[in-house]
């Protein structure tokens, strides 16, 4: 198992995945969207109400943007599908390596912590799509570029067990895909 837990543990209690409790606070957070204290961490994920990570001021946000780390604090990523719900000529088509993101909203967190992620399009100011993957290895420099994230109707399940860190990034307002 994942981030150096012993697999001899009997007595795995429902709630002792520090992830899974994080990715479950963001659904509750999502969820509610009341205006409670604030915190000096600006990307606490605990940080309430659902806004609160928006800098310099508040605004509609529906969802917690975060990403999700292995044992080795590499950046969980998937894949999600190109097609668009909008046209962007300026856009590259055929990359497969800009079809990967590091960025996910919480959909769903059931039975003993797994959770249905949708993979957020990383999007630059102008509203580009950025390309997180350059020759197959995540480049930490175009993470710099993103600014908007994008709903791209693509999720995965995962286990929250497997991973050792969360990150939340920002609070935002994800137009959900109809389709």
């Amino acid at each position: 198992m994942g981030c150096g837990r012993n697999d001899d543990v009997a007595d795995v209690r429902r709630h002792d995945n520090c992830i899974c409790e994080v990715v479950r606070a963001i659904r509750r957070i999502q969820d509610i969207r009341d205006d409670r204290d604030c915190d000096d961490c600006r990307t606490d994920c605990f940080l309430t109400p659902l806004g609160s990570l928006v800098s310099p001021s508040r605004q509609r946000a529906n969802t917690r943007v975060f990403m999700l780390m292995n044992d080795e604090g590499d950046p969980f990523k998937a894949m999600f599908n190109q097609r668009r719900r909008r046209n962007n000529s300026n856009e590259q088509g055929n990359d497969c390596a800009s079809c990967f993101s590091v960025f996910f909203r919480v959909q769903n967190v059931f039975d003993n912590c797994c959770a249905t992620l949708q993979v957020l399009e990383p999007r630059d100011r102008q509203g580009n799509r950025v390309n997180l993957f350059k020759h197959g290895k995540l480049d930490f420099n175009a993470m710099c570029e993103v600014e908007r994230f994008e709903a791209t109707g693509s999720c995965v399940t995962v286990d929250l067990k497997c991973f050792c860190a969360i990150q939340c990034v920002r609070d935002v307002f994800i137009e959900c895909d109809e389709d």
